[in-house]
């Protein structure tokens, strides 16, 4: 008797394992259709797809022979189908089978657009990254024009003087390579110190101009990444260690390598494609934002500029509590950015009264409005992703108390498992 229980009971434990292997294999499947799908869809927009290390012969087959935007609408609707099935699945399968649906359903509307759907920004924004902006009236933001106002005493208009007064902390064009991997560094060490780093992990950063953007991450596979940083416009020392830790640690940079990692040591086909426009780009944009605050907390940040950054770039280190100042108040203003690109993308305000509006509330010049602009016409809500995934990822690392280790693996959460924005909530 107890031999026939003891094999009744290996035989369930085989099956059962047998099942969740069924399970795993399953959604693999779906993953890889998946890839492909982004994939094909990278041949109709090129730069749909930011980031893929998967297998050469996947993004060689899309390339020489993508299926129509009809076929791949059509696979988009099937596999999302699916997916539904996997709802009472092993919690991991579920949820990457959750992730998997978002993902898939946000491709099948970028393929819309593609075709030249426009849907009213809020809207847009939900179906393309599930997370809906807080906006406020640019009225909101009155109160923090008049605190700067404080700040910045004077004649003449507000934006104005802002400009002259950040004119002072401009890093100079011959140093600015010397601060930026100064900053890249002090970032990648502090975020070593609390997660680490594969071995042979690196980056190389490049001085760019002609571009809509400030910064950009290339992640290019094998742990490695390219950093341009765009010097059409003078980079501020108060933004160095905010492109450092954005592009760099614990930023684009760290999490390419957790894609990377989810793919090859986990097997999850999915994460060996990175689309530019996807859920997870307010967990990576905000999350990137956030970035410079979680390695530097409190005065560390203000601390590290005044004794290593202000000296490297000549600047007075005497004069940096102003300026530290000045960025937090406007900070406030933020968000004012998402709302005047929604007047204007929805059609309720002219470009002209655009650019006016982003010279009053982000207080830059004309050129700098025209940029901001530029970036919006090109990525159109791509913008939602930096203020309001930043107040999500904040929020949820917020939740985890004062201590470093806690708040550190709250975002190392985030980075290394399947999650949407509605997740953090």
């Amino acid at each position: 008797m107890k031999g026939l229980v003891a094999s009744a009971l290996a035989l369930l434990l085989a099956a059962c394992a047998s099942m969740e292997g069924g399970v795993t294999r399953d959604i693999n499947a779906i993953a890889e259709d998946y890839v492909r799908l982004t994939l094909e869809i990278d041949t109709y927009e090129p730069g749909y797809v930011d980031a893929y290390f998967g297998p050469a012969e996947w993004r060689e087959a899309a390339k020489a022979n993508p299926r129509s935007h009809e076929a791949l609408k059509a696979e988009a609707d099937r596999l999302v189908g699916v997916l539904a099935g996997f709802a009472s699945a092993d919690p991991v399968s579920a949820q990457r089978a959750r992730v998997l649906a978002a993902n898939i359903s946000s491709a099948r509307f970028r393929l819309d657009m593609i075709d030249g759907l426009r849907a009213p920004f809020v809207e847009e924004a939900e179906r393309l990254f599930a997370l809906v902006p807080d906006l406020k009236p640019l009225s909101h933001y009155d109160g923090a024009l008049a605190r700067i106002d404080e700040i910045v005493p004077g004649d003449g208009p507000l934006s104005l003087r802002v400009q002259v007064f950040r004119a002072r902390y401009a890093v100079p064009a011959e140093r600015l390579d010397a601060v930026m991997h100064a900053s890249i560094d002090e970032c990648r060490r502090r975020t070593a110190a609390h997660i680490p780093l594969p071995e042979g992990e690196t980056f190389t950063m490049e001085l760019v101009k002609d571009k809509s953007w400030g910064a950009y991450n290339y992640y290019l596979g094998g742990n490695r990444s390219l950093i341009q940083i765009n010097t059409d416009l003078p980079v501020s020392i108060g933004n160095v260690l905010i492109l450092g830790c954005h592009e760099g640690y614990p930023g684009h940079h760290l999490q390419g390598i957790y894609n990377e990692r989810a793919y090859r040591t986990k097997g999850w086909p999915e994460f060996s494609v990175a689309p530019l426009y996807a859920p997870a780009a307010p967990l990576n944009e905000g999350g990137a934002d956030f970035g410079v605050d979680l390695a530097f907390p409190g005065e560390e940040r203000l601390a590290f500029e005044m004794s290593v950054l202000y000296p490297l770039a000549g600047l007075d280190p005497a004069t940096a509590p102003a300026f530290d100042a000045l960025r937090r108040a406007t900070a406030e203003l933020d968000g004012a950015l998402l709302t005047i690109s929604q007047l204007h993308l929805d059609g309720a305000i002219t470009r002209e009264r655009a650019i006016a509006l982003a010279e009053r509330y982000r207080l830059v010049g004309r050129e700098a409005a025209e940029q901001s602009l530029d970036f919006e016409t090109d990525y159109r809500s791509y913008v939602i992703n930096y203020s309001s995934g930043e107040v999500l990822v904040r929020d949820y690392v917020d939740r985890a108390g004062n201590d470093p280790a806690a708040r550190w693996a709250a975002y190392e959460h985030i980075l290394s498992t399947p999650t949407l924005p509605a997740d953090l909530k």
